[in-house]
Parts: C-alpha cells; structure tokens; sequence
C-alpha cells in the first residue's frame, strides 16, 4: 500500500482522497493550512490522516513526505515550486494540476536532476486532453493540425457569464489573464487570452469557444517538429468571453486579480451540478488522403463511493489519480525525472481503476 502526501484538502482534494482511500490501496496523508479542514476531510475516509501544512516552512514540508510514496499538490500554482524543491530532495514522486506555464517550466528544471519522477499538469486540461490528443496523433501518416477544446460547465447557469465557479478561481482568472502557448506554421509562439472566438455546436447545444492559457501543458514541446499548428481554447456557454473581456479589459481587473477573485466568491455561487464537455480534433493525411478525426466525450457529475462529487472534481481527481497509479505500479516502466502525462496510452489510461472515469466507449468507437 502505498502512502501518497496530498497538499490541499479543498474540492479537488476531497475528489483525490476520495479516489485513492476507496481503492483500498492507498494512505493519505491531507495536509493543508488549515487543519480543520484536512480533519473534516481525513475523518470523511477511511485510511486518510490530516496533518498542518505550512509552505513557508521548507523543513516541515519536507517532513511531511517522510515515508511517502509521492506529493501531490490541489494547491495554487504559486505554492509548486518549493513543493517540487523538497520532492526531488526526499526523492518522492511528484505531481501536479497547475495550468501555470512558468511553473511547470521550474518543476521541469528542478526534475532534471532528481531521482524521482515529477508530472506536473496531470488533471483534466492540462492532463486527459493531451493524452487524447496523443492518441489522435498517433492514427495519422502525417499530421497538419491539432485542436483541443474542454470546458466545465455549470447544468442550470443562472447568471449573465451563464457560469459557476466549479474550480480554483485563481486558476480560473490566471488562465484569463495569461499568454496561450500554441504551434503556429511549426513554430511554438504565444497568442493572447481570449481570442480565437469561434462558436461550436455540439449535440445539439451552441457554445463558444476561446484561447486560454496552460490547457496545452508541455504538448507544445512533445509535438514540435510533428504538426503545423496546435491550439487549446476553453470552451464556455455563448455570450460569456465578451463579458470576460469586459472585466478584464475595459475595467481592468486583469492588474487587480485579487479583486476579481473576490467579487466572484462573493457573487457566483458553486456547483457540483455540472458537466465536462471534451473535443480533440485532428487533421492529417493517412496512406494518402486528408482525413478529420475527432475524440468527443463529455463527463457529468456523479455519486462516488456514497458521495456526490462534480464533474470538474471527477475529471481532475481521474486524470491525476490516474497517472500517478499508473507510474508508481510501472506500468509506464522506470522513471526519473521529467514525465509527460502525455507520454501515456490512452487505452492504457481509460483501463485503470481511476481513469475508467473518463471511459466513453462511443468516444473511441467513433475512431
């Protein structure tokens, strides 16, 4: 049995212990700031403990992953680096959900030299998305373009962003706000945050669609050199990017983030009423003619272990529960240093215990 650190006991957290301590297989050490939180959460499961987390305490971190398998961090994007700093010094595995582009590029950097593996950007997107895009690339002779698109989404939106908060609203406001990492004519570039507006339909259903920052994770470097061109837009009910824009760009909250996240925890409600559409989209010639193949899938919220859990939560819990059972049990053979959750078979993927929560079996029957 192995004993995983899990550093933050908020949603996702929760949807990790859950997944891990119901497996029957895993330990887990919740450890958060506060403590009474990991202690609602611990006590919620069965083989789980909470313990205080101070991330400004490299020496206490470091304790913490005594006896432990891996690290994985629910926390902000700002807390990864010194988290992975003190992985690679206990030689502890790592990983990740941060949709943060410079920090995945520093746990790239501190994985380099470590013993351990580290897999930063592992849940739903950054995560799942890239490994089915892989799978994508893989049918086709030769490949022109790569399109990914996810969006989370609220069942019941009430409100004029027809959205809820579902996730890490820091995470949500960084992906906003920051540069999009892309291919464009074979090259890596960068294109700004909520453009690329294209409206989509799907089952029936009209959305929109926009450039957002991180969804790619290392993607970008694992295919240049192998596709022209290579984006990842969010995808949102209609009407909501230009209200985004608005905020961002006309009030200028974009300088203020703080604020913004603090008038939305105020005035947006959460849900775990939702659901997590899914579409990858390749084009490329296979044995001569130009084909378009298309991975759809969507995933909904849903009862686990006698508890109701969101979509969001589901997807991303999968996607790193996933990956890191997949990497501690060898099935991705022996490890060190950098690994890509792009890297995994998407068959492989959808077969484990966790990532069974991702299996859309008309999905892959449509390839």
């Amino acid at each position: 049995m192995h004993t995983i650190a899990l550093f933050g006991a908020g949603k996702i957290g929760e949807s990790i212990t859950a997944l891990l301590t119901s497996s029957g297989r895993y330990k887990v050490k919740v450890c958060d700031g506060d403590l009474s939180a990991a202690t609602r959460l611990a006590q919620a499961w069965p083989n789980a403990e909470p313990h205080i987390l101070d991330v400004g305490d490299k020496a206490s971190v470091t304790q913490l992953l005594v006896g432990c398998s891996a690290v994985l961090s629910a926390l902000p994007f700002s807390c990864n680096a010194m988290i992975a700093e003190a992985a690679s010094e206990c030689g502890v595995h790592y990983a990740d959900l941060t949709e943060d582009v410079k920090t995945t590029q520093y746990v790239a950097k501190v994985a380099s030299t470590s013993k351990s593996w580290f897999m930063p950007q592992c849940g739903l997107a950054p995560g799942f998305i890239s490994i089915a895009g892989a799978h994508l690339i893989a049918l086709f002779d030769s490949v022109d373009t790569l399109n990914l698109r996810v969006g989370a989404l609220p069942l019941y939106p009430t409100n004029k962003l027809k959205y809820n908060l579902t996730w890490s609203t820091v995470g949500l406001i960084n992906e906003y706000c920051n540069p999009c990492e892309v291919i464009k004519d074979g090259h890596i570039t960068t294109v700004p945050p909520l453009q690329g507006h294209e409206v989509l339909a799907l089952d029936g259903d009209e959305y929109e669609a926009f450039n957002t920052s991180g969804g790619l994770g290392t993607l970008c470097h694992s295919l240049l050199g192998k596709v022209r061109k290579l984006g990842y837009k969010t995808i949102r009910y209609p009407g909501h990017r230009d209200l985004m824009a608005f905020l961002l760009n006309e009030l200028r909250f974009s300088d203020d983030r703080d604020s913004l996240r603090a008038v939305f925890e105020r005035s947006i409600p959460t849900t775990t009423q939702d659901k997590c559409i899914i579409l990858a989209e390749a084009k490329g010639t296979i044995q001569g003619r130009y084909v378009q193949k298309t991975y759809a899938s969507t995933v909904y919220h849903q009862t686990i272990a006698g508890r109701h859990f969101g979509a969001i939560q589901v997807t991303t819990a999968a996607g790193i529960c996933g990956a890191v059972d997949l990497a501690l049990s060898g099935a991705l053979g022996p490890r060190k240093g950098l690994l890509k959750v792009e890297e995994i078979d998407l068959k492989t993927f959808l077969a484990n215990e966790f990532g069974k929560y991702f299996l859309d079996q008309k999905a892959l029957s449509d390839l």
